[in-house]
């Protein structure tokens, strides 16, 4: 991670990974992690798809393990998760496993302007008052994840639709917008839409990140030059060398072990 072609920032933020789903592209988030430096790290929510750990891939696992190798305290990097609607209930896990903190929102200086980080769903309206048909909504589209058999038209299809119908970009960027003026924040920064945007009104900034699910992956990163959106496009390089590959197997089998899983039982369950 420090070659001398390596960019390096301040921040890097990713949201809506959703490890889990059958849509997750976590083994490029991992390496777009692996390939930029950073000081501070920021999982800007919907990390996880639901509370059922026997659902996470081995390439889920591998992820997750890197986390904890970044937040180990040697390497001075700053790993800060935000909780999404999609994790409610998993703080106390994320903390066990991965040894980072949980946050509602995070707030940081840089550059010597207030930042602030918070999911997003929040200001989703649409959410906040049918959580129920919500739920059934996102039990359907799980659903239809698991039969789809790699048929991706389908579910994009369902992904743009639940960013369009469920969402609401425009209102979510409204309301952190007003939320980071009542916290005197210029940046503001949220996920839940999986829509990567930006905005502005009365001087503060707002950026939505995207999300890991859908055919462009997007991120954040922030540096003295500025706020970006990245797209990351997969490079056909993108697989593990044999060393590796060998660290990031002794991770997964320690973090499915600590998650009162074994590895074998996890492929018998991820297979089907």
């Amino acid at each position: 991670m420090e070659g001398m072609n390596t960019p390096c920032y301040d921040t890097v933020i990713l949201s809506d990974l959703h490890l889990g789903s059958e849509v997750s592209r976590a083994k490029a988030a991992l390496q777009m992690l692996k390939s930029v430096s950073f000081n501070r790290l920021i999982l800007l929510g919907d990390i996880f798809c639901d509370l059922n750990f026997r659902r996470l891939k081995k390439e889920h696992w591998q992820f997750l393990g890197y986390i904890r190798k970044l937040s180990n305290p040697k390497r001075g990097i700053t790993v800060v998760w935000v909780e999404g609607n999609h994790d409610h209930g998993l703080s106390d896990v994320m903390s066990h496993l991965v040894g980072i903190d949980v946050y509602q929102q995070y707030k940081w200086d840089f550059d010597g302007i207030h930042h602030l980080a918070i999911h997003g769903h929040q200001f989703d309206r649409f959410l906040v008052s049918n959580r129920l048909l919500s739920n059934i909504f996102t039990a359907f589209h799980s659903k239809l994840q698991k039969i789809s058999f790699g048929r991706k038209r389908i579910v994009n299809f369902l992904e743009r639709f639940d960013t369009v119908w469920l969402r609401l970009s425009s209102k979510v960027a409204a309301g952190a917008l007003d939320h980071g003026k009542t916290l005197q924040a210029r940046r503001v920064f949220c996920g839940h839409t999986h829509e990567a945007m930006q905005a502005e009104s009365d001087g503060v900034e707002y950026f939505n990140c995207g999300s890991w699910t859908q055919q462009t992956a997007t991120y954040i990163t922030i540096d003295p030059t500025g706020v970006t959106i990245h797209d990351y496009e997969e490079r056909i390089d993108d697989h593990y060398s044999s060393e590796e590959r060998s660290g990031i197997d002794s991770e997964f089998a320690e973090l499915s072990s600590a998650a009162g899983l074994s590895g074998d039982l996890e492929y018998e369950n991820i297979s089907g």
